[in-house]
């Protein structure tokens, strides 16, 4: 009979640890995906929880497909160990710059529209004086209706 080995050597054990952390700074990059689109998009502390529930189901199945594929099928507490350290040393290291330089974008954007809508914005208050004004002069010149009981 062929029994499977089911411990793993320090090496294999360094390879899947450090396999983890890498995963982890990947899973900081996906986080400051939904930090852009939370400063780009404001939005209900309701939907930021969904989207932080959708983070961590990823990051579960992601575990999950991790200790199948990587890990003979076996979970061990330091991949998850590995991909917290990952993800933490991405988002107090690199992630500040990401998130300041995406910051500044956003900024940058929205004073570009607001150059380009500024116009547009006279223009509809423009019409809509226009046709405020229309509605109040058709009320001074239209007779009440009366009631016929």
């Amino acid at each position: 009979m062929n029994v499977p080995e089911t411990f793993f050597t320090i090496e294999e054990e360094l390879r899947l640890f450090l396999l983890s952390c890498g995963a982890g700074a990947v899973f900081g990059v996906y986080y400051d995906i939904f930090r852009a689109m939370r400063l780009t998009f404001p939005h209900h502390g309701f939907f930021v929880f969904l989207e932080d529930l959708l983070f961590l189901l990823t990051y579960g199945v992601f575990l999950s497909c991790f200790a199948a594929a990587e890990a003979r099928g076996v979970l061990r507490g330091y991949y998850i160990l590995g991909g917290l350290i990952g993800f933490v040393l991405y988002y107090f290291t690199i992630g500040k710059f990401v998130m300041g330089f995406i910051k500044k974008l956003i900024k940058c954007v929205r004073k570009m529209l607001s150059v380009l809508y500024k116009p547009i914005g006279k223009i509809m208050n423009k019409i809509v004086r226009i046709n405020v004004n229309a509605v109040k002069s058709n009320k001074k010149t239209t007779p009440p209706l009366q009631n016929n009981d």
